[in-house]
């Protein structure tokens, strides 16, 4: 019975990924369908993907698959054929190829099942996610953004939204998926006569978004088929005006692809242009934030002068400091700010 899982460290395989030579591809893909064995076709899928040195990040429930992978461009096609004879409901599974990629997207191939391919909190048995909106396309969606009886919906985090959307897009601002649907619905009450276009990354989540306003009686729904990630590619292969500003947040080791020059966030601790996430260097805290060059070097890769100062304590300190202490919100907001949300260092009388 082979392993069907990995045994190496992350270092090491990092390390193994950092030296290769042959260029990667990174590619995202998913499908809803029914899986009525989620942990076998889970262990048969591994197993393939494994024999072509694929890395990277599945999730396999019973409503379908959702995959962010890199693969070695040499074995690019071999992947596709083996992803379309796979299973009936992948033949011609469309792929979104990264629009800014180093290769260096991920090193290790983890593949779990889960509930839901996208936590959505939806609990109502009644609702069908195979109802969705109309699929558009790059010219489509580029009238679209010219049609005033149009609402264009950002259906991805708010730290996503921050480094880059459509002009005029509805931002709903809500830390996961879950708390956006129905945040949604409520927002949108006052335009259900007019054209509700969803958007998201590579489509996954303004797909169920589509098929979920629908169900709670928007009649006229749309999304970008293929999500930013395709509608970028597409507009550029047919000579269309690329009307996304910004970067497009992607969960990898890159943390974005520049869509457009344009840089439209700001760094959190100084204010100054920037639109480069980052992760605190202090692995007791991890905030994800914007940070820009100066700031990195004043803090030292950390996001604030608490942290920076519990980096440069001994591992033993560090481990001393941290114990019995919770960590805020993992992610930089606006509305909480920086030093609100790191590290919640313990008193007397907390």
């Amino acid at each position: 019975m082979p392993v069907l899982h990995n045994l190496v460290s992350n270092e090491e395989l990092k390390a193994r990924m950092l030296a290769e030579t042959e260029p990667r591809t990174t590619v995202s893909f998913y499908k809803y369908f029914t899986i009525n064995d989620p942990k076998a076709f889970r262990d048969a899928l591994y197993i393939a993907l494994t024999k072509l040195k694929v890395f990277g990040r599945v999730y396999v429930a019973a409503e379908g698959i959702n995959a962010q992978i890199s693969v070695p461009a040499s074995q690019y096609e071999a992947m596709k054929a083996m992803l379309y004879a796979f299973d009936p409901a992948l033949d011609n599974l469309r792929m979104n190829i990264a629009l800014d990629d180093d290769g260096k997207s991920f090193w290790v191939l983890r593949l779990k099942v889960r509930e839901r391919i996208v936590a959505d909190g939806i609990t109502d048995e009644t609702f069908d996610a195979s109802d969705v909106g109309g699929y558009l396309k790059a010219g489509e969606v580029n009238a679209m953004l010219d049609d005033p009886d149009a609402v264009f919906v950002d259906m991805r985090n708010h730290y996503e939204y921050e480094v880059g959307h459509f002009d005029n897009a509805l931002e709903i601002p809500a830390d996961t998926f879950r708390d956006q649907l129905p945040m949604a619905v409520d927002m949108l009450q006052d335009n259900k006569d007019k054209k509700i276009v969803m958007y998201c990354t590579g489509g996954i989540r303004c797909e169920k978004a589509s098929a979920w306003m629908r169900h709670n009686g928007f009649e006229n729904v749309y999304h970008i088929e293929g999500g930013i990630i395709e509608y970028a590619r597409r507009a550029r292969e047919q000579g269309l005006p690329v009307r996304f500003k910004g970067k497009n947040f992607v969960f990898d080791e890159r943390m974005g692809e520049r869509i457009s020059e344009d840089v439209i966030a700001h760094c959190h601790q100084c204010g100054t242009a920037c639109d480069t996430h980052v992760n605190c260097k202090n692995d007791g805290c991890h905030l994800l934030f914007i940070q820009c060059p100066s700031c990195a070097e004043k803090y030292h890769d950390c996001c604030s002068p608490i942290c920076m100062e519990e980096l440069a304590l001994t591992p033993e300190e560090q481990r001393a400091r941290r114990a019995g202490r919770e960590n805020g919100n993992k992610i930089f907001n606006k509305s909480r700010g920086l030093l609100n949300m790191t590290l919640k260092i313990p008193t007397p009388d907390n």
